[in-house]
């Protein structure tokens, strides 16, 4: 390490290095997500800045899309909830006692044994798994989170062309579907 100049090393190893320039440009010859897609015309960075505008519509629409769904599973999980009853007699007995009752009989999914009483809007903790919730839940989130980082990687472009198309895209995504988001983390 003797005779070694530290200061020239370091500047000349800084100069070769290629770094990220952080200004927005304004050139029609960009690529987006490779060096395949790269616009010629302008009639061709036009048509990628659309593809950019429906892409974060589209998220925006999966995002709503989720968020509906949560709902639905939510509100279906409520519904299913179900608790032994202790000590009570079954239906099937009181059918069976009372000659009046067997004219409205209860058939369930079980058949007419049903000892369970139903309790609606209970919920305390996260829902149980379940793979016909659960596996969807998990791919409309892996659909979600690989579009917004293509979304991402096109603003990282630093093109100004491609970055307003975005904005663009998740207002009118926004605009469009935006009341079917909503987030209730407080439980009111």
């Amino acid at each position: 390490m003797e005779g070694m100049d530290m200061g020239s090393s370091t500047s000349h190893s800084m100069s070769s290095m290629s770094y990220m320039n952080m200004v927005f440009k304004n050139d029609h010859n960009t690529p987006l997500f490779s060096n395949t897609w790269t616009p010629s015309s302008s009639g061709s960075f036009a048509g990628t800045c659309i593809f950019l505008i429906i892409l974060a519509i589209i998220d925006r629409c999966l995002i709503a899309f989720k968020s509906t769904m949560e709902r639905h599973w939510l509100a279906t999980h409520l519904n299913r909830r179900y608790v032994t009853v202790v000590g009570r007699n079954t239906e099937a007995s009181n059918i069976e006692s009372d000659p009046d009752a067997k004219l409205a009989s209860l058939i369930t999914a079980h058949g007419v044994e049903e000892s369970v009483k139903v309790v609606h809007n209970v919920s305390h903790g996260p829902m149980p798994w379940r793979f016909s919730v659960d596996l969807p839940r998990a791919l409309l989130f892996l659909c979600i989170v690989g579009i917004s980082y293509l979304l991402m990687l096109a603003v990282m472009t630093m093109n100004i062309g491609y970055f307003c198309s975005v904005l663009g895209g998740a207002f009118l995504g926004e605009l469009a579907v935006g009341r079917f988001i909503q987030t209730n983390e407080h439980g009111h």
